[in-house]
């Protein structure tokens, strides 16, 4: 009795509305795992190979998977599959080129194919970190860095060859930087191009090196660099400075050096984008009477007006107090307050006196017998209530 068959897309683990794209990923990831030549005397993982492979010469052709989708195995039963193959699948028409290339290139330790880039090419780029104040942050400022950068090597102008030699032609690819490699596999013969490992793809190879240099036509030292960081900078983003990096191959301009920023937490002040938030206490008195504050913004202090009657949680807006863009410095965005009331912990015996002067004004008594509240209410009123409150509050804040 036949062996019974997966289905095809749980063989490759995709959805039935998988893409080609998605297709190919996930079959050229089982490939890689399963092919018999990474996993030499293991009939249970060329067994996987070929199922893979099966599922996918199937589901990537338009009219087979139109024909699995409608009628399954049996689509391709009685004849279909007389061509040989995996279990007796043909797989004409299946297209494996581009997947094989990237497996047979990992087993000889090149990369993808294709032809090896001998012109110009720009260096790698230098990442650095700097770390800012809250305030450097919002204003800008300019940091100064270590760092190590490759130049040409004066001794032998970056040819790398000892003084009086000359680099040579690769004899492995010829000058070509590529090697072609021949592998046998279930599908035949399959040629892959690869960099070639002697010369690294330059084609050249340095018989007698620099011994300023060691052959590698560079030489690294220690420099300062300026770095200018722009006002409203945020945390995480990078300042590029241009040609900074390493130097290019075969005449390519140098990479860039990339500062990444790391904003110190700040005591008070917190960010959003563009906007800061704070909390600022304020007296019950300040509270109830209104008055001037002082609260402190990036700017400095400034003087802000309380109205009275001002409830605890109330917010406030500093237009223009907050961090400037960073693609316009003239632009900034605002400084919000949450002005929160402060109930005192210690206070004196004057304080409580004062305080139970303002509770009677308003209207408690804060458990006074009931003589005492009697002999209150009926004294005769010399002030207005508005004096004896702000009387009462003067005494408590002294």
């Amino acid at each position: 009795m036949a062996e019974s068959k997966r289905d095809y897309y749980e063989v490759l683990g995709v959805g039935r509305d998988a893409d080609e794209a998605t297709l190919k990923k996930a079959y050229r990831q089982i490939a890689k795992k399963y092919h018999p030549d990474m996993n030499p005397g293991d009939a249970e993982a060329e067994k996987k190979f070929k199922e893979a492979s099966e599922a996918y010469a199937v589901l990537s052709d338009p009219d087979k998977r139109r024909q699995y989708d409608q009628f399954g195995h049996a689509a391709f039963e009685g004849g279909a599959g007389g061509a040989g193959g995996f279990g007796g699948f043909d797989f004409s028409g299946a297209d494996f080129s581009d997947i094989f290339g990237d497996i047979f290139g990992d087993l000889f330790g090149g990369g993808r194919r294709g032809r090896a880039n001998q012109g110009p090419m720009k260096g790698m780029n230098i990442r650095k970190s700097v770390r800012l104040t809250f305030e450097e942050a919002v204003f800008g400022c300019e940091k100064e860095l270590d760092v190590v950068l490759k130049d040409p090597c004066p001794k032998c102008h970056g040819t790398g060859a000892k003084p009086g030699t000359s680099p040579e032609t690769c004899p492995k690819c010829g000058g070509k930087g590529q090697v072609v490699y021949t592998q046998q596999s279930f599908f035949g013969t399959v040629q892959n191009v690869q960099t070639c490992p002697d010369c690294h793809g330059t084609g050249k190879i340095i018989r007698d090196k620099c011994p300023d240099c060691g052959g590698t036509g560079y030489v690294s030292s220690r420099k300062k660099i300026s770095v200018s960081i722009p006002a409203g900078i945020d945390n995480g983003q990078s300042v590029r400075i241009r040609e900074k990096g390493e130097p290019g191959v075969n005449g390519g301009p140098r990479g860039d050096l990339l500062v990444e920023v790391t904003v110190s937490r700040h005591p008070i002040f917190q960010r959003q984008d563009v906007h800061i938030f704070s909390t600022v206490p304020i007296s019950f008195a300040q509270a109830a009477l209104g008055g001037d504050i002082r609260i402190k913004t990036v700017d400095g202090e400034v003087l802000y007006n309380v109205k009275p009657g001002t409830k605890t949680d109330t917010k406030v807006r500093l237009k223009g107090k907050g961090v400037p863009s960073i693609r316009n410095a003239q632009v900034r965005g605002d400084h919000y307050v949450t002005l929160v009331i402060q109930t005192p912990e210690h206070l004196s015996a004057e304080a409580k006196e004062a305080l139970r002067r303002f509770d009677e004004l308003s209207g408690n008594t804060l458990g006074a017998p009931e003589k005492e509240q009697g002999e209150g209410r009926k004294g005769k009123k010399k002030k207005g209530f508005m004096d004896k409150m702000k009387e009462a509050f003067e005494d408590l804040e002294e």
